[in-house]
């Protein structure tokens, strides 16, 4: 199977993750395995869990990681990372890194529906199960999708998109990508169609987030991988959105929050003392060579945590 993704800031993630050979780590995005091949080539005694919810995702990293007998993927949410090594009988981990962005692979296989470029049946779920983009856009209430679109996609046009969705299904289902997009794109004015960017991305990226559950598995996952981590563990995640990066920037600086008594208490009473120190202060971008060859990883953040 052809499932293309170069990986992003693939060193830099070696880098945050201080891989140890005979360390044990969690891909919780494997992809097309790109990141977890550069890993398990580290590893000697060590081991791999590779872990995603996307079927061909699985079928690609099964093959390609086939030659590295460190490596075990297992088709699942990266929410469920500790579920998974509870299956395996692994206690604690070395390192969790989290891949956030959709796959090269998932947005130019037109039959996905994740891209506003191809004409393709309304779709975005990364694991191919579960009420679809289709079902959304053609089902939920005018006021739910203008909350999804405006949290989402941060899209300041959202009530008029939706406007424009509502009655256009009073007509007929919209079934296909390109049929939403030109949807949208009547309903933007004229002078913000001219801006940079395709006038449909933010709402195609607030249906997608919504679809796979993202920010709430994203959630869980941070608070879930980051108890499993052996003390001087890390923890990387790529961010591709800004409320991606917040949730994790937020999540982080909790991690290393020590004690929470008022500033005019003479002693700690509270008892807290910080979980996780910043590997970095400010968070890692591609270097300009990256960003000439890999355009889509322009909007990418690399933030890092280890475990006190």
């Amino acid at each position: 199977m052809d499932f293309a993704h170069t990986p992003v800031m693939l060193y830099e993630c070696m880098d945050a993750l201080a891989i140890k050979p005979d360390g044990v780590y969690v891909d919780g995005t494997v992809g097309g395995a790109g990141h977890s091949s550069e890993i398990a080539s580290r590893l000697t005694t060590g081991r791999l869990i590779a872990l995603d919810k996307d079927p061909d995702a699985i079928a690609a990293a099964t093959e390609r990681l086939a030659p590295f007998g460190c490596a075990t993927v297992v088709q699942s949410d990266f929410a469920d990372i500790p579920d998974v090594l509870d299956r395996l009988g692994i206690a604690g981990i070395d390192g969790v890194l989290l891949d956030l962005g959709v796959s090269s692979h998932q947005l130019d296989d037109a039959s996905r529906g994740f891209s506003y470029h191809e004409e393709a049946p309304l779709d975005m779920r990364m694991s191919r199960s579960g009420p679809s983009a289709y079902d959304l856009v053609n089902t939920a209430s005018g006021e739910e999708l203008a909350r999804i679109l405006y949290q989402y996609g941060e899209e300041k046009f959202a009530s008029r998109i939706v406007n424009h969705i509502v009655s256009a299904r009073t007509e007929h289902p919209i079934e296909t990508t390109t049929e939403l997009a030109e949807i949208v794109k009547a309903a933007v004015p004229a002078a913000a169609r001219r801006e940079q960017g395709h006038p449909a991305r933010k709402t195609f990226q607030a249906l997608r987030i919504a679809v796979n559950g993202e920010l709430d598995r994203l959630s869980e996952a941070l608070d879930r991988a980051f108890d499993r981590l052996l003390p001087g563990g890390r923890f990387a995640v790529i961010t591709f959105h800004s409320l991606e990066d917040r949730m994790v920037k937020q999540r982080f600086a909790e991690y290393t929050k020590g004690c929470t008594c008022p500033p005019d208490f003479p002693v700690c009473v509270c008892g807290k003392k910080p979980r996780g120190s910043l590997v970095n202060r400010k968070p890692i971008e591609p270097c300009a060579e990256e960003l000439e060859q890999n355009r889509r990883s322009r909007s990418a953040k690399l933030r890092t945590i280890e475990k006190l």
